[in-house]
């Protein structure tokens, strides 16, 4: 099958401009932190490891998605994408929704990390504002997206896929959560609870991953149980899961109170981590509750058809 290039018009399409946005304003803000020196970007020694948990998580949200987008805007503009054996409207949609959730959390969580510094560098702003620029054309490129015609978007621009993109983005948000609140301090958190946490939202990911290679691969015919009852099932697990972690981040709300008025030397770092943590983990839950409520409608309706 012979490659075919895009014509003219089709380089000043909406689509292949905010890919080149995405493109261009990712390079430069993961160009411009890797540039930042130690110094630049925490007060002292001790906050050094804290912080670099989050600047490794904030540089593979860039690069990832720099490297997955470059590969999708070339692979677009050759034409190629119809060789491959993939959902391609699947995979553009879900690289572009969770582009820009992955995006706004490194856009908050940068600039949290320069803030520590009384003086901050010009090239940490530069950065800030980069990433706050990829956002918005991740965004703007999901809105592009989501007003095409149901079947160009696939089934993940529906709500029911929106939602699993949020349970994902949700879910990675708490690996370097989990990580600082291990490695950090525990001001009276238990182990049982980290390890029942920790645990929870990894299966949960794990789960995620494993929906979006079904549906992108378009393996869905090919599974064992029908497509929308494996779907059910993985909401109603995922619910059950971030449920019991929900609690427990509410127990450790509890606990970091409960100590903190002992005890005026409790930092408040564990404190804005566990808060972060059960906010995080409640959006989650409430994305399981709805996708398991459109999960049973579904099985539902076909029952009586």
């Amino acid at each position: 099958m012979p490659v075919i290039v895009l014509e003219a018009r089709d380089f000043t399409s909406p689509l292949f401009l905010m890919r080149t946005w995405e493109v261009l304003s990712g390079c430069t803000t993961f160009s411009l932190v890797a540039s930042l020196g130690p110094s630049e970007l925490n007060t002292n020694q001790s906050e050094h490891q804290h912080l670099n948990t989050f600047k490794i998580f904030c540089m593979f949200i860039w690069c990832f998605f720099f490297t997955l987008t470059l590969f999708i805007h070339i692979l677009s503009v050759i034409q190629f994408h119809s060789l491959i054996p993939i959902s391609w409207k699947n995979l553009t949609m879900t690289v572009a929704v969770l582009g820009a959730l992955m995006s706004v959390s490194a856009s908050v969580v940068f600039p949290w990390i320069v803030m520590n510094r009384q003086e901050v560098s010009p090239r940490a702003v530069a950065a800030a504002v980069a990433s706050s620029l990829t956002f918005m054309a991740y965004t703007s490129e999901s809105c592009v997206l989501r007003t095409q015609a149901q079947e160009q978007r696939g089934y993940m621009g529906s709500m029911p896929g929106l939602l699993k993109t949020l349970q994902l983005w949700g879910g990675c948000q708490m690996i370097p959560l989990v990580v600082e609140l291990v490695n950090g301090p525990r001001n009276g958190v238990h182990n049982w609870q980290l390890w029942v946490s920790g645990v929870s939202y990894g299966v949960c990911v794990l789960m995620s991953l494993v929906t979006l290679a079904v549906i992108i691969g378009d393996f869905a015919g090919r599974c064992l149980l029908p497509f929308d009852r494996f779907l059910a099932g993985f909401s109603l697990i995922g619910v059950l899961l971030y449920m019991v972690a929900t609690v427990i981040c509410f127990t450790k709300i509890l606990q970091l109170r409960d100590i903190t008025q002992s005890s005026t030397s409790i930092p408040n770092k564990s404190a804005e981590l566990v808060i972060v943590e059960t906010v995080v983990a409640s959006i989650t839950l409430l994305a399981y509750t709805v996708d398991l409520a459109f999960s049973i409608k579904l099985l539902c309706d076909r029952s009586h058809t």
